[in-house]
């Protein structure tokens, strides 16, 4: 059995720096979350075709860790060696999740599963891509898988997500909080293209990516201006306001609420 660990992430800031092509640019400090991840498994077993266990009410078509593989087959298509190697190892072995990280929480669960399959998949299967091809290959499945390929602790994010910097501190001890209130990633961001987008001001987080997470929790400190998504949120799920509390900031589009220790 070969197995990976799937970290959650949380966003230290997150701002929207426009929108083309159908999808969001933005800017954002990705943090990584030791102490919370799941576990992606490949586990031997006879198989007539690609099997995932773990993900319950997932259906295998919309599960990211099915993108990723088939992502890989596309890319390896015109290698016969790799693709037939994928093929094969898939026959043989069954994909197990074991979830730990909440879904529609904000916290890049299902980005991280992908990631990690996809690693895990080029070191057991000898496909010898790179970081950047893979994380190239993974951010046509979206946009968080970048930053879960490269496995920084910490970087800065931009671009649609394809722009991986890391970015030297020291780690964050993070207390999470998750209410029982799942966020659709989609329409969260559908919401603020069109209500908020037009309000964009680059000026007002200029600097931000070259400043430490902990002095910009420090400094910033409202959690709507280091969050663009967070009004946005509220706006599709007024609840969300009842599990907020002082000194907790929001990750991604949302559920979860974050503070440093």
């Amino acid at each position: 059995m070969h197995t990976i660990k799937a970290h959650a992430k949380v966003n230290i800031f997150l701002k929207i720096t426009g929108h083309s092509q159908g999808y969001h640019m933005l800017l954002s400090r990705f943090v990584r979350v030791d102490n919370l991840y799941d576990r992606v498994s490949f586990v031997p077993q006879a198989c007539e075709e690609f099997t995932i266990e773990g993900c319950v009410g997932v259906a295998r078509e919309t599960n990211t860790i099915y993108k990723a593989y088939r992502a890989l087959q596309q890319a390896t298509s015109q290698q016969a060696t790799s693709n037939e190697k994928i093929d094969q190892f898939f026959q043989k072995h069954k994909v197990v999740v074991n979830k730990q990280i909440p879904s529609q929480a904000g916290l890049g669960g299902g980005s991280s599963d992908a990631a990690a399959f996809m690693r895990l998949t080029n070191s057991v299967c000898g496909l010898d891509l790179c970081v950047e091809k893979l994380s190239d290959i993974g951010s046509s499945i979206g946009a968080d898988l970048p930053f879960f390929i490269h496995d920084y602790s910490s970087a800065n994010v931009s671009g649609f997500g394809e722009i991986v910097e890391p970015f030297v501190e020291e780690p964050l001890s993070l207390e999470l909080y998750t209410p029982p209130l799942g966020c659709d990633t989609a329409q969260v961001y559908k919401t603020f293209k069109n209500y908020f987008l037009p309000t964009i001001d680059s000026k007002s987080f200029e600097g931000w990516e070259s400043r430490s997470s902990i002095e910009l929790l420090e400094s910033i400190g409202d959690p709507l201006l280091l969050n663009d998504l967070y009004l946005a949120a509220q706006k599709v799920y007024p609840e969300l306001q009842n599990y907020a509390r002082d000194g907790w900031y929001f990750s991604g589009s949302g559920s979860t609420f974050f503070k440093y220790k």
